[in-house]
């Protein structure tokens, strides 16, 4: 036998990934083997080594054993392994972690646990629910709601759970009706408050305010489907004054972001601290130019030309990337000034060390024009040299306005935008039409994103799914296509898309 492994008992919490501890999230980066609960976020895992070998357990219709679950974990650490044993909520509250930890310590295999946010406080805080509240509840337990909901009460002592001011059932929704009917004849008011939180942290979450004797009444099963916690007790009364997390601008929207991966976080980060469930599908990727001949020449000569203009934040990136690779820094553009299509694109050459002389108060190449015109009427175009630096399919409206205008301009592409399919997985539910919005920064993304679909899938998301776009030539583009322009942003930034999107939602 080879040198005995490890394994780590890690609660991830209950849905979000943000509620992972920093051990555990340690712990994944280190791991050889990752087994995963079904109920686990996907988004734990992803970014790990490439030969990290990830088991999901737990799966409806393929569902292990928890013996073979306990044997898998010994098996892979008696092969030297790093073992994360990756569990929704906390490994002991609820979780089998227990048992788990048992059947390793009895194999002689080191361990350790990692305790999570458990379910119970995490659906109580994400509904707006504390589960002591001074006034309210001094008292709380936790109870499985299988055990509980057996027709001879399991071994729960109701009579003693009845006085607890707040309890909170795992797993309770199936059983929640016998529950109740357990604690009115326990003894507690038929009035208590019931909230039952389904999904929760996530941007789906779904919470259902009742009463003990509503629920001892009525069957909720076909209202409220698992997985779900039940939370009892007068501080379920808080949530209508303190409850957040339904309450955010864009709770349960599905909104597709279609930047390229490198430029996704902003946007996708921002849509889902409002609520949103966002579908990351990259439509574009950028690349180098297949020849650096014209850039090299362009940059070699820079700091003879009046005007050097930048159209993006990426043509910024790779100019000054090309410049350090050639042993250059940005004392290469001399007396140039800089224009800049928009204050992204400005905000990333200050980044790199330069302040923009040109930026527009309208974020495209019209306004750039206009903007570039108005700086040097007491100057003149006619006969200035200008380099614009840009993607290498793109309008030519910037360099056509300045020619008109008697300028010597040099286009010369830094960067070349490409189309990548959706990842694996996605698909389907992208020719579903299961989301509700679909977000253009660019007509590039918007031409991608059309090509994945035949002409009937795309007629069939188009009448299913609203666009929101970057600008007006975005938008544009969109409703040549087909699109629904359900709203574009006035300000062309991402923060304006964002507002865009709360606009609609709130009409």
């Amino acid at each position: 036998m080879s040198a005995i492994g490890y394994v780590y008992l890690v609660g991830a919490g209950p849905w979000d990934p943000g509620l992972l501890t920093v051990r555990g999230r340690e712990l994944l980066q280190r791991a050889d083997v990752v087994v995963q609960d079904y109920l686990v976020n996907p988004e734990l895992v992803v970014g790990l080594r490439a030969i990290v070998e990830i088991i999901r357990v737990g799966d409806p219709g393929s569902r292990l054993e928890q013996a073979e679950i306990n044997a898998l974990l010994v098996d892979r650490a008696s092969r030297g392994k790093v073992v994360v044993r990756l569990k929704g909520g906390d490994p002991f509250v609820f979780g089998r972690g227990g048992e788990e930890a048992l059947a390793l310590a009895q194999a002689g295999v080191p361990f350790e646990v990692v305790p999570g946010v458990t379910a119970a406080i995490a659906c109580a805080s994400y509904a707006g629910i504390p589960v002591t509240h001074r006034g309210h509840g001094a008292t709380v337990a936790f109870c499985t709601g299988h055990e509980a909901g057996e027709k001879d009460g399991g071994a729960v002592d109701w009579a003693a759970l009845a006085r607890i001011h707040t309890v909170v059932f795992y797993m309770g929704a199936r059983n929640l009706g016998r529950i109740a009917l357990r604690l009115i004849e326990a003894g507690r008011d038929r009035e208590t408050p019931v909230a039952l939180v389904r999904w929760a942290t996530r941007p789906d979450q779904q919470t259902r305010i009742s009463t003990l004797g509503a629920c001892a009444d009525a069957d909720l099963e076909t209202q409220v489907e698992p997985p779900a916690i039940a939370i009892v007790g007068d501080v379920v009364n808080l949530r209508e004054t303190i409850g957040w997390y339904e309450q955010r601008l864009l709770h349960g929207l599905r909104v597709v972001v279609t930047r390229s991966a490198a430029q996704q976080g902003p946007l996708s980060e921002r849509l889902k601290e409002l609520g949103a469930e966002v579908l990351q599908v990259p439509t574009v990727a950028f690349v180098p130019p297949k020849d650096w001949a014209a850039v090299d020449q362009a940059l070699a000569s820079v700091s003879t030309y009046d005007w050097v203009i930048f159209t993006s934040a990426n043509g910024v990136d790779a100019t000054f990337d090309r410049l350090r690779q050639l042993g250059r820094d940005p004392r290469a553009f001399g007396s140039a000034r800089i224009g800049c299509v928009g204050p992204v694109t400005a905000r990333r050459l200050d980044e790199r060390g330069m302040v923009a002389d040109c930026v527009p108060e309208t974020f495209i190449a019209e306004g750039l024009a206009d903007c570039l015109n108005g700086a040097l009427k007491h100057e003149g175009v006619k006969g200035r040299r200008y380099l614009i630096l840009r993607a290498e399919v793109a309008r030519d409206t910037l360099p056509d306005t300045l020619r008109a205008l008697g300028g010597h301009v040099d286009v010369v592409p830094v960067y070349t935008t490409v189309a990548v399919p959706p990842e694996v997985g996605l698909s389907g539910r992208l020719k579903a039409a299961d989301f509700d919005v679909v977000t253009f920064t660019a007509s590039s993304t918007v031409r991608h994103f059309a090509e994945w679909f035949t002409a009937e899938e795309l007629a069939f998301v188009q009448s299913r799914v609203q666009a929101v776009c970057i600008g007006p030539v975005t938008a544009a583009t969109a409703a040549e296509l087909g699109f629904v322009v359900a709203a574009t942003a006035e300000i062309y930034t991402v923060p304006g898309l964002v507002d865009a999107l709360v606009s609609i939602r709130r009409a």
